[in-house]
């Protein structure tokens, strides 16, 4: 599915093909989920692939492996030609690029020189589809922020995620929702959320959230649009009576959100700021609106 015996990868400051690469069996983060990560989409355009936002997702990465630790050897501008040059040898215009770092063989608990980096990229469709989601509320909170950087991009905090959409997906639900450990909504397993009532947005505020780069694009999107977004804090009963709702991610992009807890929303997807969002993102990122895209 990612990758076939003709793929380029990029590992450790060489080009290879993704069948001929090997990783330490004693990792740390094999073994204790240390490290870090991101996920990033290229489109096609008239003018070729465009990274979206390619650097605001690498100044991401570099602010998580500061938290973790991590002394990564590589500067936002090096990663986002590397990036490209990935996209070049793989003949890849509309992929999902994944920069992932992860760490030597250390059975201590305590930071390791030994860094490795790897770019590699495929193509993706919508993570959650085009259909429009059922939720359930999860019974798995997201990590308290006093636990770890919640707003970083670990590869560890993910085993929260997995848990939180086996449940879902066991119950007969397309995902879940997740709370913080104050019982407000926080995010979902993998994308950040919003909700619409009497046509203005709401989504929960930083701190408890991963801070989502497709949040923020949406957000920047609402207010050229003259929509209101509020960032604030909302419980599960507050969503049951929303108009609207979905989720954003690099992966998933806007994802509409049909119920929570058997709770339909009011408005057709069609209907909503969500859908019109939705549209808005992808004009932004296929066409020709450049000037949140960083150009090399």
């Amino acid at each position: 599915m990612y990758y076939t015996d003709k793929t380029t990868i990029f590992l450790d400051g060489k080009w290879m093909k993704a069948t001929d690469a090997s990783t330490d069996l004693y990792s740390q983060t094999l073994h204790y989920g240390s490290g870090v990560f991101e996920g990033i989409r290229s489109y096609a355009t008239e003018d070729g692939a465009m990274v979206f936002k390619a650097k605001e997702h690498f100044e991401r990465l570099l602010y998580s492996a500061e938290k973790m630790h991590i002394d990564l050897s590589y500067s936002v501008d090096e990663l986002v030609t590397l990036t490209y040059e990935l996209l070049e040898r793989n003949n890849l215009q509309n992929a999902y690029i994944r920069p992932l770092v992860y760490l030597g063989q250390n059975m201590s608990l305590q930071p390791t020189e030994e860094v490795h980096v790897l770019l590699c990229a495929w193509n993706w469709e919508r993570y959650l589809g085009d259909k429009q989601l059922n939720l359930m509320t999860s019974s798995f909170q997201r990590p308290n922020p006093k636990s770890c950087f919640v707003e970083a991009k670990v590869t560890g905090h993910y085993t929260n995620s997995i848990l939180a959409t086996t449940e879902a997906k066991s119950k007969g639900y397309d995902e879940a929702l997740l709370l913080d450990m104050n019982g407000f909504v926080a995010e979902g397993p993998g994308a950040n959320f919003f909700y619409e009532k009497d046509d203005k947005l709401f989504t929960a505020p930083l701190g408890n959230i991963l801070a989502g780069i497709t949040r923020q694009t949406i957000i920047e999107l609402a207010q050229e649009l003259g929509i209101e977004v509020e960032e604030t804090f909302f419980t599960p009963e507050d969503v049951y009576q929303a108009d609207g709702a979905f989720f954003t991610g690099t992966a998933a992009e806007v994802a509409g959100v049909e119920s929570l807890d058997d709770r339909t929303f009011n408005l057709k997807w069609e209907d909503t700021l969500g859908a019109m969002l939705s549209t808005a993102y992808l004009n932004r990122v296929q066409k020709k609106e450049y000037k949140n895209f960083e150009l090399v």
